[in-house]
């Protein structure tokens, strides 16, 4: 039974970069940079008719390629911070992609999903952070603005169940048509 999201990838350099901020903050659980990413839809795991089902949907998805922005570093923090991330901005085509990708979902019979799009790359989970510590950490490494990102294609990831994510398979790679 795989465990399924769809997401757009990150550059080599982009990821490089980002993991340069590594290191300084108490209780983080730093994520590798092979596993940087934009989650556009998280699937979960789904019997193998579904899968395919999935992948033939996400097939007839017909989008422009588009350019992503990150700027700026934050936590998600409801009981204290819990995770690290890189602020993606969420332009007109990323969000179209995404609630696409959301519309055909359901139309297969899969749940929605039930929290709000936030475009992210999850930099690291946190464990015993206190909010002090985040706040500090992000006043000296938060103000990050990197070059625009050329997205071409969008991909299906497999996960194994484990803590943290990753390692992530694509499953399938999805163009998208010239800009």
């Amino acid at each position: 039974m795989p465990r399924l999201f769809t997401a757009v990838e990150l550059p080599e350099q982009v990821a490089m970069h980002l993991s340069l901020l590594r290191g300084g903050l108490p209780g983080a659980r730093w994520i590798d940079k092979e596993n940087y990413h934009v989650t556009l839809r998280f699937i979960g795991d789904i019997d193998d008719r579904t899968a395919d089902e999935v992948a033939a949907a996400l097939d007839r998805v017909e989008r422009r390629a588009f350019t992503l922005q990150i700027s700026g570093l934050d936590v998600f923090s409801s009981r204290g911070p819990h995770a690290l991330f890189a602020r993606v901005e969420p332009t007109p085509s990323l969000l179209e992609l995404q609630g696409e990708q959301e519309r055909l979902m359901q139309r297969l019979g899969l749940k929605p999903e039930p929290r709000r799009f936030h475009p992210h790359v999850t930099l690291a989970r946190l464990r015993g952070t206190s909010a002090a510590e985040a706040a500090q950490w992000l006043a000296m490494r938060g103000d990050v603005r990197l070059a625009p990102i050329e997205v071409s294609r969008f991909v299906l990831y497999s996960s194994r169940a484990s803590v943290g994510g990753g390692p992530y398979l694509v499953e399938e790679a999805y163009p998208l048509l010239a800009a």
